[in-house]
């Protein structure tokens, strides 16, 4: 019996553990923002803000251009999100139900570009966007993204569109539509959990990226929300109640969207992973 509750119990017993130890910094960060700057840098550690303020993020919010880093953030990841989607959609459907010469190299390419280190082809992309007279803007960023978030998009749609029977596909068509308009109206409603796993996949991946934007984009107007975020420091010295301030900011956007999506998310990436 006691072995029996031990084997029950050590499961919960180490999930509440990591989830302390992932979750701790996140509120210590939003802690921290909330904070008067007496709290902050005294000696004994205040885990609960005293007398909340919100001066920090007023001070993060009015700095220089935050709200057109703000756009350019939402317009690059929205638009190279969306795009991925579009582009992934018609890829999986192509993959998973047709048979063409090439299908099994495809696959194999898209596993390997999911595999591949961006970062290392940092200085050809900057060539590339150098010649093309394109640096400081937001279109190569987007193509970057784009490309960047693609394979991972293509490989979980097309365990989806694998997991949807034929014959509810060939009953539409018997039924008078074509087959574009049978992914519409049949296969894509089912898509559902699946677009939603990918699309928070590649908005975390697209609105945190780094490395890009650092050597595209010199020009203040041109850059986005990670490389303002790194800058705060040098701008706000040892302020650590608005660099918390604009943490927070910052990861707002994906802890909601997080939240809205999670559990179909979760169910998304299982089972595309799964199937087909």
């Amino acid at each position: 019996m006691n072995r029996s509750l031990l084997g029950r119990a050590w499961p919960g017993a180490i999930a509440v553990v990591l989830f302390a130890v992932f979750v701790f910094p996140v509120y210590w960060m939003f802690s921290t923002a909330f904070k008067a700057n007496k709290d902050i840098v005294g000696d004994t550690p205040q885990w609960i803000p005293a007398s909340p303020t919100f001066e920090h993020f007023r001070k993060a919010v009015d700095a220089d251009g935050f709200w057109t880093l703000v756009g350019n953030s939402l317009t690059v990841t929205l638009v190279a999100v969306g795009l991925s989607l579009v582009i992934a959609l018609l890829a999986s459907f192509a993959v998973a139900r047709m048979r063409f010469k090439g299908r099994k190299s495809f696959i194999l390419v898209m596993m390997m570009a999911q595999m591949a280190p961006w970062e290392v082809m940092v200085i050809a992309y900057y060539m590339i966007v150098r010649d093309a007279e394109m640096l400081n803007s937001l279109p190569p960023l987007i193509a970057i993204y784009t490309v960047m978030v693609l394979p991972f998009t293509v490989l979980t749609l097309r365990g989806y569109v694998a997991a949807v029977p034929k014959e509810l596909e060939e009953s539409a068509m018997v039924d008078g539509c074509t087959r574009a308009q049978a992914f519409i109206k049949v296969i894509f409603p089912l898509l559902a959990p699946g677009v939603m796993a990918t699309s928070l996949f590649g908005f975390i991946t697209v609105w945190n990226e780094f490395p890009m934007v650092l050597i595209l984009s010199k020009e203040p107007g041109a850059q986005t929300l990670p490389l303002w975020l790194t800058s705060f420091r040098s701008t706000f010295g040892d302020d650590w109640g608005a660099t918390m301030a604009a943490s927070s900011l910052f990861a707002l956007p994906i802890l909601i969207l997080f939240v809205i999506l999670q559990r179909k998310a979760v169910g998304g990436l299982t089972s595309g992973a799964v199937k087909g």
